[in-house]
């Protein structure tokens, strides 16, 4: 476990990075028992706490981290690849670290710094609500890639490369309102998310608004909070429910393409049909939207652009080419058979 770091022991104990850097250094804001049982497991596994290299100028290393939330989303798949080619190509090592979804990020983020002195950070994915003094920690440049900022969050104090998610979920849901649907149900992130999940689900709400549709507060369907986030089972498991509840919807708007595969799922074993029964329609443009059967409507987003992207300006933030940046660009509307008109 040579290369096991503080960030694992964490993860093993149960606790944050903060505990565990704090029983390391023998911190009085710690109870104990806790420390007790943290370095118990530091001498199970033979952790040896970089010290050394805190000490040590941060030109010394030439280490980029990606931090990613919601690793076993299909979409981030090529974004990593790219990320480690372009990474490399300018002679840089690649560090690719999840985070559960219930770590914080920032504090990840904060402890790996000073592990393997990284000169910069990718966060990916996930929610992003942390308040300016908890960015302050960080002491290196960073770019949060596909992760979509709210307005109350100051442009000035961070970098962002995104599609405009607002705008594109609006898209989404004006094309179904035209189809003639007017119940139209949506799959989104639940009501504490301040990133992606709310600029969509604000989106959605605008165009129903806009085409004088009520909100239908029955049809607002959250995703489980114990289920792995944007994923298939996540889908299914919540469009069963919307199925169960009888509550009646004519097209479905999932945020993520994954999520509306699984509400196909459902569907099906319903008995019911995508999309005589039911439109169902998603986001994000993954292969797998193309190829099933039938091919789901969905918004494109700009995958590869997106990442080359994201490291041209973290490289440009390292070389202090800029203090800030932000880019977003359009996505796409792909429209496929699982969206019909309206039936009476």
């Amino acid at each position: 476990m040579a290369s096991m770091t503080i960030i694992d022991i964490a993860k093993i104990c149960g606790v944050g990075v903060t505990t565990v850097s704090r029983a390391i250094n023998n911190h009085p804001d710690i109870s104990e028992e806790t420390k007790a049982m943290i370095m118990k497991v530091i001498k199970e596994n033979h952790f040896v706490p970089n010290n050394s290299a805190r000490n040590l100028k941060r030109s010394a290393s030439k280490t980029i981290a990606v931090l990613i939330k919601g690793i076993t989303n299909p979409f981030f798949n090529r974004m990593i690849q790219v990320f480690e080619k372009e990474i490399q190509r300018k002679k840089y090592s690649f560090i690719l670290q999840r985070v559960d979804e219930n770590q914080d990020e920032i504090e990840v983020a904060i402890e790996l710094e000073k592990e393997k002195r990284l000169k910069g950070i990718v966060f990916l994915g996930g929610y992003f609500s942390h308040v300016k003094e908890k960015l302050e920690q960080l002491t290196v440049p960073y770019v949060l890639s596909t992760i979509g900022m709210t307005p109350e969050f100051d442009p000035q104090e961070y970098s962002s490369v995104s599609v405009d998610d607002f705008k594109e979920s609006y898209k989404m849901v004006d094309y179904l309102c035209r189809l003639g649907h007017q119940k139209i149900a949506i799959l989104t992130a639940p009501m504490s998310d301040v990133s992606i999940g709310k600029l969509r689900y604000e989106g959605y709400k605008q165009a129903l608004a806009d085409h004088g549709i009520p909100l239908n507060e029955k049809l607002v369907c959250c995703m489980k909070e114990q289920i792995e986030s944007y994923s298939m089972e996540n889908g299914y498991v919540v469009t069963q429910e919307l199925l169960a509840s009888g509550e009646e919807f004519t097209a479905l708007f999932a945020v993520s393409d994954s999520l509306a595969v699984g509400a196909c799922k459902a569907i099906f074993e319903s008995g019911k049909s995508v999309p005589d029964d039911y439109s169902v329609a998603g986001f994000d443009g993954l292969d797998i939207t193309f190829y099933y059967h039938p091919s789901i409507t969905t918004i494109r987003q700009p995958v590869e652009e997106i990442a080359e992207e994201t490291i041209r300006i973290l490289f440009d933030l390292i070389n202090k080419k800029m203090t800030h940046a932000h880019k977003i660009f359009p996505g796409e509307l792909m429209i496929r058979d699982s969206t019909i008109p309206y039936k009476e």
